[in-house]
């Protein structure tokens, strides 16, 4: 599949209908002033619709581009952009845009979907079959036409399409998978459980939907404790799908993929999660609609969909995508999770308090709500609300571990900027008991001691394995500049600071430790330029004024710096 984007085409439709308009205006015998009119409405259409989906309100720019390409239907850029828009928006236009696309491989997708839908397996699996091997189609191709082979009712077929590619590579897991939910849905037990075990080997890390669907299997085959251990082992990666856990253990026999469509769902969803790890944003968001249209209440299609969306700066569509999930869905927990996050990232800070509240009322025994909460808070700098939302949070963790360093790290932040140093420091402490080599909580505890000019040496030892843990980062990177000053070594601190610079050239506080490492050095003038040009960064007050004050010691201290900078444009 080609790489398609409203944005990357805009300039050569805008070509193509400026020239239309051009030829109508200056060629009387091949235009009226009708034609004129009617292609300088379609140019009106076309630029405010790509004004909507650079503004991210999909729907009216497709609605835009369907106005625009009524008034000029011969366009065939723009009937390119109008069924991508329509896509995009997750439109029933597309379908009738995408039967005049014959050679665009998203609208085979979309003609091969709606075949799907209407029961024509057959008419399905030709659309499939006559994607382009290359590419994108490469990966999908197999697993569509296995999955309207399925549908039709050759199973043999549809496990003979999948073997070859059983044992190729990276995407072997998801293949095996595919194949053992096809000889699942059709009874063939042993075949089942023969690819589910061939999947599970293939997927190194819990992740949530594989571990739906094979929990389903487990329990349907009765082994019900083996799908509870499955459900449970999503605790061991990402802290939040724990909030999802006891809906999932009590919806534990349902199957996820009940009909051939389902399987087409899930193997969009499938390309979708690979194409994000890629960076492929437009190509999964294409994935994860046509996931949608064949399946609406398709969660997990949902919340990757809408965090796709956050990520490329649409979080009013991500809000409007997680909101057409039902109450009673087994993942409305971690759906609200993030629908309070979005809201905060709008502005809407108290929508997500609230919100917020609400789920930990819900999940009485759930810490994540609460922790949420607290990050909220810390946030908008309410450091004593945020402590308190932190150590509830804490306080619902029955069995401590490593994984929880970081309820720990974001109290002593609060702690800290409470100004409550010593609890600050028992939680950082704490934090490196759990989980030694966290760079972040290495640098804030050595810098914090550093900052405060006492435990220098082990503050520098933290710091040194923060540097040797994350060679790139910064803040780090000033930190080991900022202790080797307090610790005199001048000459150190300079050539660390000046790589940290580099690195952050816009931090103000950075720049600011810099000046300081010049002035040390004797490179007084650099360094009162220095300070001013951190002052220009725009530092948060105790910053700005520290850099004021270094400022007015320097000119006391030698004026003909400060007569010098005051003489230099």
């Amino acid at each position: 599949m080609s790489s398609i984007s409203l944005r990357s085409r805009a300039i050569f439709l805008t070509l193509s209908l400026l020239s239309a308009c051009a030829a109508a205006g200056h060629d009387p015998a091949a235009a009226d002033a009708g034609e004129t009119a009617r292609l300088g409405r379609a140019y009106g259409d076309y630029l405010t619709g790509q004004f909507a989906a650079n503004h991210g309100d999909l729907d009216f720019a497709a609605t835009k581009l369907l106005d625009a390409l009524n008034e000029d239907p011969g366009n065939a850029l723009l009937l390119r952009e109008t069924f991508l828009a329509a896509l995009l928006a997750g439109r029933p236009e597309a379908v009738r845009l995408a039967a005049k696309l014959p050679d665009n491989a998203a609208a085979v997708l979309v003609l091969g979907d709606d075949a799907a839908r209407q029961g024509d397996w057959q008419g399905a699996k030709a659309r499939y079959l006559s994607l382009p091997n290359q590419g994108l189609s490469q990966i999908l191709q197999p697993l569509l036409v296995a999955w309207a082979e399925m549908g039709g009712g050759d199973v043999d077929g549809a496990l003979a399409t999948l073997r070859p590619y059983l044992a190729k590579g990276q995407l072997s897991g998801i293949y095996a998978l595919h194949a053992a939910m096809i000889a699942d849905l059709a009874g063939r037990n042993a075949e089942a459980a023969r690819y589910y075990d061939q999947a599970a080997s293939a997927f190194t890390a819990p992740n949530l939907r594989f571990a739906q669907i094979l929990a389903s299997w487990q329990a349907r085959r009765g082994d019900v404790e083996e799908a509870r251990h499955t459900i449970e082992s999503l605790r061991q990666g990402d802290s939040l799908l724990s909030m999802a856990v006891p809906a999932l253990e009590a919806h534990l026999t349902e199957r996820p993929v009940a009909s051939a469509t389902d399987g087409i769902a899930e193997t969009y969803l499938a390309l979708a999660a690979s194409l994000r790890q890629r960076e492929a944003g437009d190509f999964g968001l294409i994935m994860l609609q046509l996931a949608l249209g064949l399946k609406p209440q398709f969660t997990p299609a949902r919340l990757m969909l809408a965090d796709m969306l956050v990520d490329a700066g649409e979080p009013k569509n991500a809000l409007a995508v997680l909101s057409r999930v039902p109450a009673d869905a087994p993942l409305i927990g971690l759906i609200d999770l993030r629908r309070a996050a979005i809201e905060d990232q709008l502005g809407h800070t108290e929508t997500a308090i609230a919100l917020l509240q609400s789920l930990a009322s819900r999940y009485p025994d759930r810490p994540e709500p609460l922790a949420e909460l607290g990050d909220i808070y810390r946030g908008k700098n309410r450091f004593n609300e945020a402590i308190a939302a932190y150590t509830e949070a804490i306080g619902r963790i029955h069995d401590i571990t490593p994984r929880d360093w970081v309820l720990f790290y974001a109290r002593g932040i609060a702690y800290d900027r409470a100004h409550q140093w010593p609890k600050a420091e028992a939680d950082f402490k704490f934090a490196l008991k759990l989980s030694p080599d966290q760079p972040y909580v290495l640098n804030y505890l050595g810098y914090s001691w550093a900052e405060q000019g006492k435990h220098l040496d082990e503050a520098r030892k933290l710091i040194e394995k923060a540097v040797a843990l994350k060679p790139n980062d910064g803040a780090i990177i000033d930190s080991l500049g900022w202790v080797l000053l307090r610790q005199g070594d001048v000459k150190g601190a300079v050539h660390w600071l000046e790589r940290a610079v580099e690195l952050e050239p816009e931090d103000p506080t950075i720049n600011g430790h810099y000046g300081d490492a010049l002035w040390a050095a004797g490179r007084r003038l650099e360094a009162t330029y220095q300070w001013r040009y951190a002052l220009t960064l725009k530092p948060d007050p105790d910053e700005a004024a520290r850099i004021e004050t270094r400022l007015r010691q320097s000119a006391r201290e030698d004026p003909a710096t400060s007569t010098a900078q005051k003489a230099t444009p």
